[in-house]
């Protein structure tokens, strides 16, 4: 299994680099993750989908669909990509430690 290193810290992902296990995410993971989609600084909005995210997969076992997200957070999924240039799936999924969505988020 492919390793990403940031900060100190070893991270197990998947061949397109998706954490392989949620248990490690923490500030290291979401700084690579950060970095990567070319974000300067998050801000609540992005902690405000990356918790809906947590929460919903933790309850679920899955990424939500897309509809549900901006539902939740109240946010349009054109602001989505906006906060996470490369989209709900990829970006703000990966950023919040979960594993590659199966389907549209």
């Amino acid at each position: 299994m492919p390793e990403v290193e940031h900060l100190g810290k070893t991270f197990p992902v998947d061949e397109e680099g998706f954490l392989a296990d949620m248990n490690l995410w923490g500030p290291e993971w979401v700084d690579h993750i950060r970095l990567q989609e070319d974000i300067d600084e998050l801000n609540e909005d992005h902690w405000a989908v990356i918790n809906m995210l947590q929460e919903y997969y933790k309850e679920n076992g899955i990424a939500p669909m897309v509809r549900i997200l901006a539902g939740v957070t109240g946010f349009k999924l054109k602001y989505i990509y906006e906060l996470f240039p490369s989209g709900p799936g990829k970006g703000a999924c990966k950023m919040a430690g979960l594993a590659k969505p199966e389907g549209c988020v």
